[in-house]
């Protein structure tokens, strides 16, 4: 996957649309050098730009959710290692 800055994709919009409609080229779209896109041909990725892969975000977010719910152990995993070491 090849990476562009906002401001080449600004310069660059119908060379770069170009390269993922005919030449099926992904991009990662960076703002001062740190990623916040992604730009990709919808053939072969059909699962991700659907939304499909937001039925697995939603079962992490409710695990995450449940986590959260149950209590905390009286020590933290740091402590009990070194009890163990000790």
């Amino acid at each position: 996957m090849r990476t562009v800055g906002v401001s080449e994709l600004k310069t660059h919009t119908s060379e770069i649309i170009r390269n993922v409609r005919k030449n099926r080229i992904s991009y990662t779209i960076t703002y001062r050098g740190k990623p916040i896109g992604v730009l990709l041909p919808i053939e072969g990725n059909e699962g991700f730009v659907s939304g499909k892969n937001q039925d697995s975000w939603s079962a992490l977010e409710k695990l995450r959710e449940e986590l959260a719910r149950r209590p905390r152990p009286e020590k933290s995993l740091t402590e009990a290692l070194s009890e163990m070491r000790r």
